[in-house]
């Protein structure tokens, strides 16, 4: 059984170790630690912005980040907006990622949101279908511009 929590400054280390753990996250996780710790205490000030683990057996196996955004658009609809999703490599295929995404569902709804939106990116085939049998529609084509 996986339990979902609020990460801890501790945590994440294993959380940037999750981020890495595929062919994309390998090649762009490559920081040193001091700035993601800068990153999460950044997060934890901010106050909508929640980066959540999964834990089982003391070991950190899951996380992602949620956001709470609230804006005029759709009739003033409150959002949560979630990035980071990752599941450990050997426990994908097992529900994880499912219970994951019901834990993001309930902590939204419990912040008064009104819709739930990812982006993925487009080489990831699986996380698309993974999305889409729980409900999620591709609706919007999603843009991105490197400021760097």
């Amino acid at each position: 059984m996986i339990r979902f929590r609020p990460a801890r400054r501790e945590d994440v280390a294993a959380v940037v170790a999750l981020l890495a753990d595929d062919d994309l996250g390998a090649k762009r996780e490559t920081g040193a630690l001091s700035g993601y710790l800068a990153a999460y205490d950044a997060m934890r000030a901010e106050g909508s912005n929640h980066l959540i683990v999964g834990e089982r057996a003391g070991k950190i196996v899951a996380t992602y980040q949620i956001t709470f955004i609230t804006g005029l658009s759709l009739r003033a609809t409150r959002r949560a907006e979630i990035e980071g999703v990752r599941v450990r490599g050997d426990l994908r295929g097992q529900g994880v990622g499912a219970d994951l995404m019901a834990d993001a569902e309930a902590r939204a709804r419990a912040a008064g949101c009104g819709l739930i939106q990812l982006t993925s990116n487009a080489t990831r085939e699986r996380a698309r279908r993974f999305y889409e049998r729980l409900g999620f529609t591709a609706s919007h084509i999603g843009f991105k511009r490197d400021l760097s």
